[in-house]
C-alpha cells in the first residue's frame, strides 16, 4: 500500500512517476553495538560551564533511545543531575571513578577513563 500522506510530499509540486518517493534527507540511526564492543571514554570537562565540573561520557554508537537509557541509569546510580546531548552523556560533578565502575559492572569492558 502506498503512503499518500501530503505532509511527506511538502515542496514537491508534481511527479508522473508512480513509484516516486520523496527523500527527506534524514539519516537513519546506526544500530546499537553490543555492550562489550562499545568503546566509551570518560573525561572531566570544565570548559564553557561557568567553572563547574562535569563528567563527560563519549564514544557511544547506537540509537538515541539507548543512549538516553544509559544516561538515565548513570544519573540515577551517581545520584546527580545531567543530560544527553549530541551523542554525549553529561553527569554533573566529578564521578569518573564511580562511572568507570558502573560501566564495567554493566558490561562495557572497553571503557577508558582519564583520571
Amino acid at each position: 500500500m502506498k503512503n499518500n500522506d501530503w505532509k511527506d510530499r511538502l515542496n514537491v509540486v508534481y511527479s508522473t512517476n508512480p513509484d516516486f518517493r520523496y527523500d527527506t534527507g534524514a539519516e537513519e540511526e546506526p544500530e546499537t553495538l553490543p555492550k562489550e564492543r562499545q568503546t566509551l571514554r570518560i573525561a572531566l570537562d570544565k570548559r564553557n560551564r561557568g567553572g563547574k565540573q562535569v563528567s563527560l561520557i563519549t564514544g557511544f554508537v547506537g540509537k538515541t533511545g539507548d543512549l538516553e537509557a544509559l544516561g538515565k541509569l548513570l544519573r540515577v546510580r551517581c545520584g546527580a543531575g545531567g543530560s544527553v546531548k549530541d551523542g554525549e552523556i553529561i553527569i554533573q560533578g566529578d564521578f569518573r571513578r564511580r562511572l568507570l565502575e558502573i560501566l564495567q559492572k554493566e558490561g562495557y569492558a572497553k571503557t577508558k577513563c582519564n583520571l
